[in-house]
């Protein structure tokens, strides 16, 4: 399921927790990005107004696409706009605390997450160990010479 965040929405939430109170944009997409590595998912965070001079920290990633609403519009009508435009809204989550963006979620029977929720669950996930990728011998087999040195472990023939 894609996401769609609420980026102000979100990094004001996480900010007013007293560890978190210096996380800028750029900190929380690479906090995303993990995220969205760990659940296989893809995402867009659109920000308020033309962001920072140096988007260098924002752009580069594979799994999120990091919006700025631009001077003539807020983020909560870029957003409305992707919501009512999108092909499969029932696959879409948006993330935000806005009511009015709820209520589009919800008009479009979209899954809205509130902020809070959803960075509880982002801090759950990360806190887990990162699962360890399977290794290769799983799939493949053994090679050759562990094979022998086996057979020849158990006396047996090859």
């Amino acid at each position: 399921m894609p996401l769609l965040i609420d980026g102000y929405n979100l990094l004001r939430v996480i900010q007013r927790q007293e560890a978190m109170a210096g996380l800028d944009e750029a900190g929380l997409i690479r906090i995303l990005t993990e995220y969205l590595r760990r659940t296989r998912n893809r995402g867009q965070i659109i920000f308020d107004g033309i962001g920072p001079p140096d988007k260098t920290g924002l752009a580069g990633f594979s799994n999120i696409e990091v919006l700025f609403s631009g001077s003539f519009r807020d983020a909560d009508t870029l957003i409305e706009e992707k919501i009512q435009t999108c092909s499969a809204p029932r696959s879409l989550v948006v993330i935000s605390s806005d009511l009015r963006l709820v209520a589009a979620a919800k008009r479009r029977k979209a899954a809205p997450v509130r902020s809070e929720i959803f960075w509880d669950m982002v801090g759950r996930l990360l806190e887990k160990e990162p699962p360890r990728p399977e290794p290769k011998e799983k799939r493949q087999g053994i090679s050759r010479a562990e094979t022998q040195q086996w057979l020849d472990l158990f006396n047996l023939d090859s």
